[in-house]
C-alpha cells in the first residue's frame, strides 16, 4: 500500500482550515493511518483524495483518545488523507450513552447499482450534527421509561417485547414509539419534540404530529440521518465496516442455494447465526454483540429493523440539506413511515 499525504499543518490556529495534522505514520502493509498532536476532545472525519485537488471524500470518523489517531483504511487505493475537526465535546458534551454524528454531506442511496428502484437517484445530502444512542433500545430502557410514562399521562399502547433485559425491544408500532420518546424527554428533565394541536403528544395515533426540531429532547432519526449514521463515515461501500459481510459482523440470515451463497459478498455460513438462533422468534441479540461502526454505533445492520420520522416517499433528484420527508402521507406507499436496517431473518 502506497501513501501520499497532504501538507502537514503544524500550527492548532489552522483549525477553521478543518487541518489539524502534525504528523503520521503507516503501519507496515496494514494501511493503518496515525495522525499524532491531536485534541482528544474532538470527533474527526477522516477523508481521502485521489489528488489534493481532487474531490474529498469521508472515510471514516473517530476520536483521539490520548492525543493520537489511529485509523484502519480497509484496503483504500493510493490516494492523500487529511483528518477534518468536528464538534469539540467541552462544546457540546455527548451525553451519556450516546455518540455525536458530526456534520456532513454524503451521498444516499444504492451507490453500488444492484438494490432496489426505491433507493435510486443517489443524491447529495447534507446532514447536521446530532446525537444518536450507540444501542437500539433495549427491553430494560423501554420498560423503565414505559413504567414512568404510565403515572404521567402516557398511553404508549403498544407494550413491546424481548428476548431478554439487554435485547433490543421489538414489536412496537410507530405512534408507540413516538410518545415513548416523549416520555423519556419529560422523564430526563428535557423539553419534549412532538407535539399535537400545540400540546404534548401523549395518548392516540394521530398522523399530525408535529416535530420540533430544535427541542434538546428524544426523537427517531429522519431517513437521512439513519442512513448517515449507520454508513459509520464511510463513503461508497455496501456495509459500515466494508464490502463483505460474515456472521462476526452482524447478526442476519446467509442465504444459500446450490451449496453456495445467494450473494457473493455474503462470507457466512448457511442459516442463521447460530449463536442466537435458539427459542423462539425472533433471533435478536443483545444489544453491541458486534463492533461498532466508524461513529461508534453498534448494529446498524442486521439485528432489527429501526422506526425512522419520514413518511415513505420518492427521493429527490438533486442536492437537499436536512431532509425530513413529505409533510402528510401521500399515495401508495406514502401511508407507511420508513423502516431501516437490515435484520436477523434477512
Amino acid at each position: 500500500m502506497g501513501l501520499a499525504v497532504l501538507a502537514a499543518v503544524t500550527s492548532l490556529s489552522s483549525w477553521a482550515d478543518g487541518l489539524l495534522v502534525e504528523g503520521y505514520t503507516v503501519e507496515g502493509g496494514t494501511s493503518v493511518l496515525t495522525f499524532v498532536n491531536v485534541p482528544t476532545a474532538v470527533v474527526y472525519v477522516v477523508e481521502s483524495a485521489l489528488s489534493p485537488a481532487g474531490e474529498w471524500q469521508t472515510a471514516q470518523a473517530a476520536r483521539a483518545p490520548v492525543g493520537q489517531l489511529s485509523v484502519e483504511m480497509n484496503g483504500q487505493p493510493v490516494c492523500f488523507h487529511r483528518i477534518v475537526a468536528g464538534v469539540t465535546n467541552s462544546v457540546t458534551p455527548e451525553p451519556d450513552g450516546m455518540v455525536l454524528i458530526p456534520a456532513g454531506s454524503f451521498q444516499m442511496g444504492d451507490n453500488l447499482g444492484d438494490g432496489r428502484s426505491e433507493e435510486l437517484p443517489v443524491h447529495t445530502v447534507y446532514v447536521s450534527a446530532f446525537y444518536m444512542d450507540r444501542t437500539e433500545v433495549t427491553w430494560a430502557k423501554w420498560q423503565e421509561v414505559r413504567t414512568w410514562a404510565e403515572t404521567n399521562e402516557y398511553d404508549i399502547g403498544t407494550t413491546g417485547a424481548a428476548k431478554g433485559s439487554t435485547h433490543p425491544v421489538y414489536n412496537l408500532n410507530w405512534y408507540g414509539v413516538v410518545k415513548w420518546c416523549n416520555a423519556r424527554s419529560q422523564m430526563e428533565g428535557k423539553a419534549t419534540c412532538y407535539t399535537r394541536g400545540g400540546n404534548i403528544y401523549r395518548t392516540g395515533e394521530y398522523d399530525d404530529i408535529v416535530c420540533n426540531w430544535s427541542a434538546p429532547g428524544y426523537r427517531l432519526p429522519t431517513e437521512a440521518e439513519w442512513e448517515k449514521a449507520a454508513r459509520g463515515g464511510f463513503s461508497g461501500k455496501r456495509f459500515p465496516w466494508g464490502d463483505t459481510i460474515d456472521h462476526t459482523r452482524a447478526n442476519y440470515q446467509s442465504y444459500w442455494k446450490n451449496g453456495a451463497p445467494v450473494y457473493c459478498y455474503d462470507l457466512g455460513y448457511y442459516g442463521y447465526d447460530t449463536r442466537y438462533a435458539t427459542g423462539d422468534y425472533p433471533y435478536t441479540s443483545p444489544v453491541a454483540s458486534f463492533a461498532a461502526n466508524g461513529y461508534g454505533l453498534h448494529d446498524m445492520s442486521g439485528s432489527l429493523m429501526e422506526w425512522c420520522w419520514d413518511w415513505f416517499d420518492d427521493y429527490p433528484s438533486g442536492s437537499v440539506s436536512n431532509p425530513r420527508g413529505p409533510l402528510s402521507p401521500s399515495g401508495y406507499w406514502g401511508s407507511a413511515r420508513v423502516v431501516r436496517d437490515g435484520i436477523w431473518r434477512s
